[in-house]
């Protein structure tokens, strides 16, 4: 697996006279010269589509920061039935656990594509936290964001009706992606909403029918009628 400094030539960073480090929430309140220190101890993976980036029960060494590509974060049932918690892009983080006295993942993180990453160690971000404690403050405002879209995806999954189910899992997600359109795998959506993939797909077809969403092509979605998806979504019985 190729690794290189962040600082190094070719980071496509660098080359905008910027880091990484800057489009991610915990750091981007940091001084250009502290994230400096940060890059520096930095190194780059690259990772093919299915890699697993990490795995559950493994201890947490880094942050990861998704440079290019996107990752699924996903847990398996003992039935051995996977469960999709989030999917995460370009210019977002795993980072979650790092700061718990037992800093162990209790997730996969696996790639849906090939995915470039910026990995700090952890040992260094501990030094530079207690350095700044204003780190601290933008954890805590990070973390009750967190909680907040932790309380929606609970929402979606108590949602009965499944294609009500499948509409507001898709309004949620375009909000989460770079631009309109929704890159996912039709698995992905059911593992994702806890339904099967064939209950989703009929669903689908139903939203697209009544002009709420359009297929532009294999895993690729977009929502052309937010109001009319909203308001389905919104007349739950």
């Amino acid at each position: 697996m190729p690794r290189t400094g962040c600082g190094r030539q070719g980071c496509e960073f660098l080359s905008r006279n910027t880091f990484c480090i800057s489009e991610v929430r915990l750091f981007r309140g940091l001084s250009p010269e502290i994230q400096k220190k940060l890059v520096s101890y930095s190194v780059h993976h690259t990772y093919p589509a299915e890699a697993h980036l990490v795995s559950e029960d493994e201890p947490i060494r880094s942050i990861i920061i998704i440079r290019s590509g996107k990752v699924k974060i996903s847990r398996t049932d003992l039935m051995g039935e996977e469960h999709i918690l989030d999917v995460l892009h370009s210019g977002q983080s795993v980072w979650h656990g790092i700061f718990l006295k037992e800093h162990t993942y209790h997730y996969d993180v696996i790639a849906l594509e090939e995915v470039k990453t910026c990995e700090i160690p952890r040992a260094e971000i501990m030094k530079v936290i207690s350095e700044n404690p204003q780190i601290l403050l933008n954890m805590i405002e990070i973390q009750a964001r967190d909680i907040s879209e932790a309380e929606d995806k609970i929402f979606v999954l108590s949602i009965r009706d499944p294609r009500q189910r499948v509409a507001a899992f898709l309004l949620r997600r375009e909000r989460s992606c770079l631009g309109d359109v929704i890159n996912l795998k039709l698995d992905d959506i059911a593992s994702s909403v806890n339904l099967r993939p064939e209950t989703v797909s009929r669903n689908i077809s139903y939203l697209e029918k009544e002009g709420m969403i359009k297929r532009l092509g294999k895993a690729c979605l977009k929502v052309v009628d937010h109001r009319k998806l909203r308001e389905y979504t919104e007349n739950i019985s």
